[in-house]
């Protein structure tokens, strides 16, 4: 075992155990406590952030945070600094200070970091994400937040106890479509939803892999400059395989979220948070193709019921995500084009087939259109459209990006839109869909006490498998 990890034990040794879901965590802060330490940015310094994560994804959210003029990079951070995918970002900063372990950076450069960005795998966003908390510096994290349930939930306690800014990385909350969807709700235009239909069918960041499988991959030899150890973080121990890296780890149930965890923020975010759907009291898997124990299907539809809340009937949202498993659409939808509002990958275009990527919202009266990220809503049929067009309320247009709204908020001078307060439900909302997956069986789940109540199985599954030997200190002592 690494002696930097042994020694980092000390850091911890106040935390009460994180043995169940309404374990609160308790750290013991080096300087203070993290309150105090987050608060002490004047309005008009720049926010000093550590790029955590800085290849593919990581590298866009990099210059795109830089970009802001609003923060100055003071270390890269990287478990694969060797790697050509991470060569833009350190050319960029050449002389700023690199670490390939998170801890190492923590241990010598606490006190010269404001904030961090999180751009890595779903299964090592909660370890760095607690650390860096724990030392009182603001979080952007890339979504979903975390892999487990129980993850997100300790993360939103944490973002309480220690006073930090947070913000989630789904962009869309912070253009046209957040202050659109705020501004028709407030008006009354979007109401008595009861249902909501999104779907993700386009052939972005998957494979082909046989559903066959009986084990996992073998193992190959690790690259040099990986340090795969550290990769791995809090998850049990694998062998390296190419399947794993970069894109793929989201492919597996051991360490990403699949279609659901990393289209379902830039779909259903905006409905989420204004309608108050909370967390939903049942998770039905009605189609799971190529069903396996080890990587998600190649196609799923998952039911979600939500209950009436605050007068707000309540709301089946269907999700639809695989290559053949296309959603009917209402009558005169129109067209379906390539949505400029959805990024590019490494370079790559998205591919249109047979749908876009999108949601559609229906209420007692009105059916809404709307597409992913930043896309606005538009009402359908077009006839009822035009006929309602010169009374759509008006929106603003956004003060600032996701980017800089994080940095502005870090500053005192705004508050961030997608907070894991806001984002946090958002997430367990994916982490149940998931389980549904996984398990292939419905699940009933109560609300208030945040527990499956027909499935002991699942219900344990929501804590998830115990963290690897080294990684204890983030859920207990």
């Amino acid at each position: 075992m690494k002696s930097d990890i042994i020694s980092r034990r000390s850091f911890f040794k106040q935390a009460l155990a994180f043995s169940a879901v309404s374990a609160i965590p308790s750290f013991w802060i080096p300087k203070a406590n993290a309150a105090s330490v987050a608060s002490r940015m004047s309005a008009n310094d720049k926010v000093r952030v550590a790029f955590i994560g800085i290849g593919n994804r990581g590298a866009d959210i990099s210059q795109r945070m830089f970009k802001t003029g609003l923060c100055e990079v003071v270390a890269l951070c990287d478990v694969d600094m060797g790697a050509p995918h991470t060569q833009k970002i350190i050319s960029m900063f050449p002389d700023v200070p690199r670490f390939q372990d998170f801890r190492q950076m923590f241990d010598k450069m606490a006190d010269k970091i404001d904030a961090v960005t999180v751009c890595t795998p779903d299964h090592s966003h909660f370890p760095i994400t607690i650390e860096a908390m724990a030392h009182g510096k603001h979080v952007y994290v890339e979504k979903p937040m975390a892999r487990t349930f129980q993850e997100v939930e300790l993360m939103m306690r944490a973002e309480k106890k220690f006073g930090v800014v947070t913000q989630m990385g789904n962009q869309g909350h912070s253009e046209a479509n957040y202050f659109q969807f705020k501004a028709w709700k407030e008006a009354g235009l979007i109401k008595d939803v009861t249902a909501i239909t999104a779907h993700m069918n386009n052939p972005r960041r998957w494979h082909g892999w046989n559903p066959n499988i009986k084990h996992l991959p073998m193992g190959e030899p690790v690259s040099e400059s990986l340090d795969w150890d550290t990769w791995l973080g809090v998850r049990p121990y694998h062998e390296y395989n190419h399947d794993y890296h970069l894109g793929q780890w989201r492919c597996w149930y051991d360490f990403g979220m699949g279609t659901l965890g990393d289209w379902g923020a830039h779909l259903l975010d905006t409905a989420h948070e204004f309608l108050d759907l909370g967390l939903p009291n049942e998770i039905n898997p009605l189609y799971l193709k190529d069903h396996n124990p080890f990587f998600y299907p190649m196609s799923s539809t998952i039911l979600f019921k939500f209950p009436e809340r605050n007068n707000m009937p309540a709301v089946d949202v269907t999700w639809y995500d695989g290559l053949d498993n296309i959603p009917a659409v209402p009558e005169n939808y129109g067209t379906s084009e390539v949505d400029p509002n959805i990024p590019a990958v490494n370079g790559g275009k998205l591919q249109l087939v047979n749908l876009n990527p999108g949601k559609e919202i229906y209420t007692k009266t009105l059916t809404f259109k709307g597409g992913s990220h930043g896309s606005t809503l538009s009402v359908i049929p077009d006839k009822i459209a035009k006929e309602m067009n010169p009374v759509l309320p008006e929106y603003g247009k956004s003060p600032s990006d996701h980017y800089a709204n994080f940095l502005l908020a870090c500053q005192g001078k705004e508050k961030t839109r997608s907070p894991f307060s806001v984002a946090g439900p958002l997430s367990q909302v994916f982490c149940l869909g998931v389980l549904a997956q996984r398990l292939n069986r419905k699940l009933v789940f109560d609300r208030e006490s945040k527990q499956i109540s027909n499935d002991p199985i699942a219900n344990q599954m929501l804590i998830g498998e115990q963290p690897r030997k080294g990684w204890e200190q983030y859920y207990k002592i």
